[in-house]
């Protein structure tokens, strides 16, 4: 059998793409994996990390706007969107898949249209409330519509097609304590750790934010915190710049990293997370039955971010706060006063993990093998 996997951009949209291929490489071992990025770095780095063959396709995405500068780069996209098309129908023809499953990214498009053209059974999978408007596009194309949220078929072209299935998280989620976790990771288990990131290419408002976090636990040690800055080295560097403008030379009480590679034990650990809410992430929280407080991304198409957190915080499994209203000062007090309130927290947590679909996973690959069979 041969799999086609086909995402692209951050690590929201590759990591489901991994664990789903995980799970068929665990029941076929013998099958042919590849995966179509469209060559930005997070899939250069997480993808062949895992050991799968990976080729990029250049495609970029619309701009909104109308000036003179957002005019020149939707022409680039049309004319990249024409190579892409030529690019992706020589792919499929070269590497004869099975089934193509996409994740998201722009560089779905051309590869799930060259690929329903032909008749290869397809499989799209939406980690939104809300979908994209290349996911509400291939919606009538593809054999599988697969989505995060139940009761969401009216949103799609072909709501007959749409299969609620949750979304798949990478396997490195264990069913363990969060003071079981933080032995692992060399952690006082009684102390309160939060957990915050703004996704795997960060993000330059919110991390300043986050410094004025860090800096007033740096002075009161209120808690031990583990953040991600996102971006590479460059991020990281970028922060500790900010630090030092504040004072902080010396971290006693955080833990910083430009990425979480080990997030499920991470994630598991913490007893509060601060984050985006995009929808790989709401998963892995919903998973882990983790607390959390979201900051929803303006600058994400259709607002999906704000009305993903929404689905949580009607359901008292998380608190939102928007991002003009979240303050490093807010944040701090936000985070130091839920982690005292202890009887508060377990009761978002338990909320949270009643939302969690842990069979994700082998649920798309049973839809997977079942399309090929």
């Amino acid at each position: 059998m041969r799999f086609l996997f086909v995402s692209a951009g951050t690590a929201g949209h590759i990591n489901p793409a991994l664990s789903i291929a995980g799970e068929l490489r665990s029941i076929v071992p013998d099958a042919e994996f590849l995966f179509v990025g469209a060559g930005r770095e997070m899939e250069r780095k997480l993808i062949p990390r895992e050991g799968f063959e990976l080729v990029n396709l250049r495609v970029t995405g619309l701009a909104r706007g109308f000036s003179g500068k957002d005019i020149r780069h939707n022409i680039e996209t049309l004319n990249n969107l024409v190579n892409a098309n030529r690019d992706a129908a020589k792919v499929i023809d070269s590497f004869r898949p099975d089934c193509v499953i996409g994740t998201g990214g722009y560089v779905c498009y051309p590869v799930i249209r060259a690929a329903c053209k032909r008749g290869i059974p397809t499989v799209l999978h939406e980690s939104n409330a809300e979908p994209g408007m290349a996911n509400r596009l291939l919606s009538g194309m593809v054999t599988k519509m697969l989505v995060a949220y139940p009761k969401v078929e009216k949103r799609y072209r072909r709501p007959d097609r749409v299969v609620y299935t949750g979304t798949p998280i990478k396997g490195d989620f264990e069913d363990i304590t969060s003071a079981e976790a933080k032995k692992r990771l060399g952690l006082d288990p009684e102390r309160p750790l939060l957990v915050s990131f703004w996704g795997s290419l960060g993000a330059a408002l919110m991390n300043d934010r986050m410094a004025d976090v860090i800096a007033k636990n740096e002075k009161s040690g209120a808690f031990f915190h583990i953040h991600a800055t996102g971006g590479g080295d460059s991020g990281l560097t970028k922060m500790r710049e900010r630090l030092r403008t504040r004072g902080i030379t010396e971290l006693r009480h955080t833990d910083l990293r430009s990425y979480i590679n080990d997030m499920g034990l991470v994630m598991t650990a913490g007893d509060l997370i601060i984050s985006r809410a995009g929808g790989s992430t709401l998963a892995e929280i919903t998973n882990t039955g983790t607390a959390s407080i979201l900051v929803p991304s303006p600058n994400v198409t259709a607002n999906q971010q704000e009305k993903n957190a929404l689905e949580l915080e009607k359901n008292g499994a998380a608190i939102m706060i928007r991002e003009e209203e979240a303050t490093g000062e807010r944040l701090f007090a936000s985070a130091s006063g839920l982690l005292l309130d202890k009887k508060r927290l377990a009761s978002i947590s338990k909320n949270a993990k009643k939302l969690g679909r842990t069979d994700a996973r082998e649920k798309i690959a049973e839809i997977v093998l079942d399309l090929v069979k």
